[in-house]
């Protein structure tokens, strides 16, 4: 077998997921290994904000790594991106941009995605962010080395590059009829590129592979069982690793008795301040040895679910995101003066939990004083700062690997499983894995941040929007500005002391404001007696939101809808993250029970050109089915520094038989660039709903979840109060 071979075939081995063990090339060995070819690299790229508020800051890209292309001599084409692969399926959509650019069939492409040894930095996968930052990047990459091959066989053949054509990875004369692959342009050679901005692009509307339904890559290997996830993976010698939790929040240990752990055999206790960890050969012993650790913790009164929207109100914590007003204009409190109808409303969001189906996982190895760890998460590089800091040593001394994982929804952006992992491997001298349960999932992960919002809001008669008024209190300000027309604005987020940890969830508080802001826009249409798609379009000068506006209630039939007691229908839009969406809710109702159920979902959505049409509407079902959870059922009971439903048989979440009738209607923009679409196809359902329910009822319910409390029966629907 050839070297090309050996690396191409390793290198299909750690694409796909299985022994990473197999595949160990750094960044300079790799290229060694992978002798001529075309390296392609671009100028710097500027760092992004994270999605949760706490900045990033600017990263200047190290020209020696900035390689992002690589063709071989056999003509496989391997693209490197620091973007990773949670389920969103951006695997599939970035090789189908890279392989339009080159002209080469999808199944070319190999994607080496959020390995911080083998691809260029990046700050991480959130903020629906890979689609219109890596897609561009990635296409300007492509087109460059489409362009650079062309530039060599002209020079090869002493022909004028205008002559030459490119068509299925292979570079034309059609003069003399003389033809090259790219392999075998490259062979031999090593060309390295640096790439300006000005790379011309193939126009949306010329794209063949690009904006079709390409089935999603290495899809049978995910529906096999031959991927393997972060915790699946598996080296030789590998221990089994436990982390002893405090019994609550900010506690501190005030005595332990590891005598029965340490009796047991193969289990080794590591101890390091209040860090109490073990290994074991498997994982039923680490299971067993970690609950005979005795020890007694002080914890300190903390708040609960009954004081907390007080709490948030009256805890401010200055400094922490952007606080003050976020956007004024005109004057609200002169123009409610003359308002004819006034509304003033409170709406809360409780602490939800991501409550992904592969809860934490990492695998730590030591070699030769260099530290690799295989885990879930979505900022490989932010992993890898992590444990350069609680080790004290290099970028280079470190590598953070990540196999496709079983989803995160902004809930892995932080690398606490991999420093434990690490903390017991250096110790212990051999390689452990840490896979949390679920119950340290549920209590030691970080929350969506729960939130109260108060809006007032002043109205003409006629429909006319004179004065809106929208404080957030602690949830964020994601999608805090109205796309409305109103003259007179004040917004304003006010950051406060959470009692729990939080963080990034799917949509942040997009998924808040939207509820409060939509919810709101339906009890003002009501007040002053119009239909609530009409007063939302009076008010309404985006055409993009009109469009999705009146497709979604198109699809639907919201003209020929009558919400009776038995039956509602609600509608509501919203833009976030470049995306826009309308919803359509329809609820049966059953009066006797008090229960209510979704039964049919329309949503319109439109992010400029569509790269994988079955892809984007699989992110909308599945941020609908998704929402429904929140909006009717998710919330973290809490008391005391405790988490008391830690649980799935405590914690509600959506299943098979709540899933309502969903139909997407996709707007494909081909004139505008690709937004991203993993968030904001969640945050119309939830005031849909609840403007579906109040069509019904006449009941308003304006906290999420709006059924709180266990259901009776299960999963037949959701409570509310008359």
């Amino acid at each position: 077998m050839s070297v090309m071979d050996t690396a191409t075939a390793e290198l299909s081995r750690y694409n796909l997921g299985n022994k990473p063990s197999c595949f160990r090339l750094g960044r300079r060995d790799f290229l060694k290994l992978f002798g001529g070819g075309l390296l392609v690299c671009c100028a710097d790229v500027s760092g992004w904000s994270q999605e949760s508020g706490r900045g990033f800051g600017a990263h200047d890209l190290p020209k020696e790594i900035s390689a992002w292309i690589h063709i071989g001599t056999d003509g496989r084409i391997t693209v490197f991106t620091g973007k990773v692969e949670v389920g969103q399926n951006i695997r599939t959509s970035l090789a189908q941009l890279v392989a339009e650019e080159l002209m080469v069939p999808f199944d070319a492409i190999t994607m080496v995605m959020g390995d911080t040894d083998l691809t260029p930095w990046d700050m991480g996968t959130f903020g629906s962010l890979s689609t219109p930052t890596m897609g561009p990047q990635l296409r300007t990459m492509a087109a460059a080395a489409r362009q650079s091959l062309v530039g060599i066989a002209a020079k090869r053949w002493n022909v004028d590059r205008g002559s030459l054509t490119v068509a299925d990875g292979k570079v034309t004369n059609s003069a003399s009829m003389q033809s090259a692959s790219y392999g075998e342009l490259t062979r031999g050679e090593k060309l390295v590129t640096t790439v300006s901005n000005d790379v011309h692009l193939a126009a949306p509307k010329d794209w063949k592979i690009a904006g079709t339904a390409v089935p999603k890559a290495n899809g049978r290997d995910f529906v096999t069982g031959r991927h393997k996830y972060p915790s699946d993976i598996s080296l030789p010698g590998m221990l089994y690793g436990k982390i002893l939790r405090a019994q609550g929040f900010n506690a501190s240990l005030e005595s332990l008795d590891i005598t029965e752990a340490e009796k047991m055999q193969g289990v080794k206790v590591v101890r390091d301040g209040d860090f109490v960890g073990l290994v074991a050969p498997d994982a039923i012993t680490a299971e067993q040895a970690i609950l005979t650790v005795k020890a007694r913790w002080s914890v300190p009164p903390q708040p609960s679910n009954g004081t907390l929207f007080d709490y948030l109100k009256n805890n401010g914590e200055a400094g922490r995101g952007d606080s003050g007003p976020q956007h004024v204009a005109g004057s609200v409190a002169k123009a409610m003066e003359t308002c004819e109808v006034k509304l003033a409303q409170q709406y809360t969001v409780q602490y939800i939990a991501h409550a992904p189906l592969e809860p934490r996982a990492a695998v730590a190895q030591w070699e030769s004083g260099k530290l690799t760890v295989w885990t879930g998460t979505q900022r490989p590089f932010g992993v890898r700062d992590e444990l350069m800091a609680a080790f004290q040593i290099s970028a280079s001394q470190v590598r953070v690997i990540q196999p496709d994982m079983g989803s995160g929804y902004g809930g892995k952006h932080t690398g606490e499983t991999a420093i434990e992992a690490a903390r017991l491997a250096k110790t212990i001298g051999q390689p452990v894995r840490v896979v949390w349960t679920r119950e340290e999932e549920f209590t030691w992960a970080y929350f969506r941040p729960a939130g109260l919002m108060e809006l007032r809001a002043g109205v003409q008669r006629d429909g006319t929007l004179v004065a809106w008024e929208h404080h957030n209190y602690n949830s964020g300000n994601a999608a805090l500005a109205a796309p409305y027309k109103v003259p007179n604005q004040l917004l304003q987020f006010h950051p406060a002391k959470s009692p729990l940890r939080q963080g990034s969830y799917r949509g942040l508080a997009s998924t808040a404001n939207h509820f409060a802001r939509e919810s709101f826009m339906d009890e003002l249409a009501h007040a002053v007696g119009m239909d609530p798609l009409e007063f939302r379009l009076k008010n309404l000068t985006d055409p993009r939101l009109h469009t999705v506006l009146h497709a979604a209630a198109d699809k639907f039939g919201w003209e020929q809808t009558r919400s009776t007691p038995h039956r509602g229908f609600g509608i509501a839009c919203g833009v976030d993250k470049g995306g826009y969406m309308a919803t359509c809710a329809e609820v049966a109702v059953d009066t006797a029970t008090n229960k209510v159920r979704v039964i049919r979902v329309v949503q319109a959505w439109e992010s400029g050109a569509i790269v994988n049409p079955d892809g984007l509407r699989n992110q909308n079902v599945g941020a609908i089915v998704q929402g429904i959870g929140g909006a009717l059922f998710e919330a973290i009971q809490f008391a005391d520094g405790r988490i008391l439903n830690p649980h799935f048989a405590d914690y509600r979440l959506p299943r098979f038989k709540d899933a309502p009738v969903i139909e997407i209607v996709l707007v494909d923009r081909r004139d505008l660039p690709s937004a991203g679409a993993g968030e904001t196809g969640l945050v119309g359902l939830a005031p849909a709903v609840g403007n579906a329910i109040f069509a019904a009822t006449g009941t308003r319910l304006r906290n999420m979840p709006m059924a709180p409390g266990k259901v009776a029966g299960g999963a037949t629907g959701s409570q509310f109060k008359s």
